[in-house]
């Protein structure tokens, strides 16, 4: 059961295993992109590839998916960035269900683990598999797997790594089960950490804030849904910043743009933070130089909304 590519990549190696799919359960067809085309989600594109039965679920709840499912029989089932089980759901198969969940969990419960692992500047997480029960990824832990994170790495990229491993991730998770070694350990809820939802307003650059939560933050945010401030009145979105040192940085205030020659600085909280790659409404990704080139900032601009003038009081 899933939807998208974390989710893909976990059919793929299963479907390739000694384990017998019985069906794949995903969500109907949704319009995307400019022209509202109805676009099939990623695991639907692999069980077709492997031409796996497929059981469309547009609610979880109804009696005609109950039965769907309860027909089938299997022993177990796995689920993997998809929707909350309702109870009824989980009593079905005979061996449980079980989630891959990409995080150390109990750190980062919710939706948004990956996004919210890096926004926090945190140097290690990983993928952990646990029983479903009736509250969200709180089920006992069957199996963990540390993954470091690298320094320059953005949600993009950490997403995509942890979509590679999760695939034999979960096969031992599954061996682990039908061999009867499988010990699962409570989690211990002094040690959770939330992780919801992110909404694309939720991305809105904070200059206010440290040089490098605001780069942990872009980091987080890059490209899905993509960090954003605003420039001379349109949004500007920005995949990718490092924090910088610049020359009597200190009098400007945050949000401002640093005076600079082949570098797009900003001032934040504590220091300056030079955008790398940033998305002017309605063109493609450039780099700061060519933000520079094509947009030539004037002394006093800024980005975001600041209350104050372009230089502190001193």
């Amino acid at each position: 059961m899933g939807t998208p590519g974390f989710a893909r990549a976990i059919l793929a190696d299963l479907a390739t295993s000694n384990h017998e799919i019985v069906a794949v359960v995903t969500g109907p067809d949704r319009p995307a992109g400019r022209n509202r085309r109805l676009k099939p989600t990623e695991v639907r594109v692999e069980a077709e590839k492997n031409r796996l039965p497929i059981i469309f679920a547009e609610s979880l709840k109804s009696d005609s998916l109950h039965q769907t499912l309860a027909d089938l029989g299997a022993d177990l089932f796995v689920v993997a960035a998809f929707r909350i089980l309702p109870p009824r759901l989980l009593e079905l198969p005979a061996r449980g269900a079980i989630n891959i969940h990409a995080s150390l969990l109990p750190k980062y419960r919710g939706a948004a683990p990956i996004n919210w692992a890096l926004i926090n500047g945190e140097q290690v997480t990983g993928l952990t598999s646990i029983f479903l029960n009736q509250k969200v990824d709180t089920g006992d832990i069957i199996l963990q797997e540390k993954v470091d994170i690298v320094a320059t790495e953005t949600y993009d990229s950490l997403y995509e790594r942890l979509s590679r491993l999760a695939g034999p991730f979960t096969l031992k998770t599954l061996e682990l089960i039908e061999s009867g070694a499988c010990r699962p350990t409570l989690q211990n809820d002094a040690e959770a950490t939330p992780a919801p939802k992110i909404h694309p307003d939720d991305a809105a650059i904070d200059f206010a804030r440290p040089a490098e939560k605001v780069r942990d933050f872009i980091r987080g945010m890059s490209t899905r849904p993509g960090a954003f401030t605003f420039f001379r009145g349109q949004k500007l979105k920005v995949h990718l910043a490092a924090v910088a040192e610049a020359s009597e940085a200190d009098q400007y205030q945050p949000g401002f743009i640093i005076p600079a020659r082949k570098r797009l600085l900003v001032m934040c909280r504590n220091s300056a933070l030079e955008l790398l790659r940033v998305v002017p409404a309605g063109k493609k990704e450039m780099d700061g130089v060519a933000f520079i080139n094509g947009f030539r900032p004037q002394a006093g601009e800024s980005f975001g909304k600041p209350t104050q003038g372009v230089q502190k009081e001193p």
